[in-house]
């Protein structure tokens, strides 16, 4: 089924067609693209946008180490490089989140990531690009800390880390074959099981504050935030409608754990239909590429990269080096 192809591709169509809604009202959306909001990636390229120019600097450094040889002693410069890399690209003009700017840009100056990353930021950039390691053959130890990881070097708040953990969480879980209709439950037992852990080999002292006792103290809070958007994607889900903003359920995405919420709305109301899934999740009012992002990535994972189509196949930007990292997970 080639389900890492498809959850890559996936994410890549989402960001493209939720390009062009971001920031605006639905009303506005269906004014600009009649009748309901854009329907297939315009352009050749079809043009993303820094969610998947930095899920494919994830995808770069896990590559550079291995997943092998995964440590936080490994994987932490690799990390660096690429998002310097990102950073300083001539392409990395598609109004990137002022978060990951200012991280990567302490990153360049040589700080320690503890230090270089915004520590109270939970924005959605921690998981709209975490895809990658959900799609690792990984236990699901290693899988939550490297998640957690990777968003914790620009977003340093626990719920930024949490949802980016239960967000590759539900692309593994997808990846293997699970059933949809019972993800939610899986992903909260999952979160009341994590709710304590901190991986203090790979975050170290992140944790330290004022008013934080100990690093389970912390890294709660984070798993409480996703428990309560939880509840609310349950509620959503008990009378579903495809016809309104899903951002009226679950929040408009520009934190973690609304971005994975409504992501997983508009995947879990259309989970056999991944082209009218993506579409709904561009229809929104919120950060609607960072939805759509994560929609696709669902989809895909799920589907497999039958889903879409082969033209939006040949004409998405960065398609060689999608199709390079899809092959290798495949």
């Amino acid at each position: 089924m080639r389900r890492a192809s498809g959850c890559l591709f996936g994410l890549a169509f989402g960001d493209a067609l939720g390009a062009v809604t971001e920031f605006l009202t639905v009303e506005e959306i269906c004014r600009r693209f009649p009748p309901n909001g854009p329907q297939a990636p315009a352009g050749n390229p079809a043009l993303v946008t820094d969610d998947t120019q930095m899920t494919l600097a994830v995808g770069q450094a896990i590559v550079e180490v291995s997943a092998s040889n995964l440590t936080v002693t490994s994987l932490e410069p690799a990390l660096r490089r690429a998002f310097i890399e990102w950073l300083n690209s001539p392409d990395n003009n598609r109004a990137p989140g002022l978060t990951c700017l200012r991280s990567c840009e302490n990153l360049q100056a040589g700080i320690p990531w503890q230090q270089a990353t915004r520590a109270n930021s939970k924005g959605c950039g921690a998981n709209m690009r975490v895809a990658p390691v959900g799609l690792l053959p990984l236990d699901e130890t290693n899988r939550a800390a490297i998640a957690q990881f990777q968003a914790a070097v620009t977003h340093g708040h626990p719920t930024a880390l949490a949802a980016s953990d239960l967000t590759a969480a539900a692309i593994a879980d997808l990846a293997r074959g699970g059933d949809p209709q019972g993800l939610p439950n899986r992903l909260r037992n999952y979160a009341l099981s994590q709710r304590l852990v901190y991986h203090s080999n790979w975050l170290g002292s992140l944790w330290q504050s004022p008013h934080i006792n100990t690093p389970e103290e912390f890294i709660s809070r984070g798993w409480d935030e996703c428990l309560a958007v939880l509840d609310r994607l349950d509620a959503a889900l008990k009378n579903p409608n495809r016809d309104t903003d899903p951002c009226l359920a679950t929040g408009e995405g520009w934190v973690a754990e609304e971005a994975l919420a409504t992501g997983l709305l508009c995947f879990l109301l259309f989970p056999e239909e991944p082209l009218a899934a993506l579409r709904r999740a561009a229809l929104t009012a919120g950060d609607s590429d960072s939805i759509a992002c994560l929609t696709g990535a669902f989809a895909g994972a799920y589907l497999g990269m039958a889903a879409w189509p082969e033209d939006w196949v040949i004409r998405i930007e960065y398609r060689d080096q999608l199709a390079a990292l899809g092959k290798l997970w495949d």
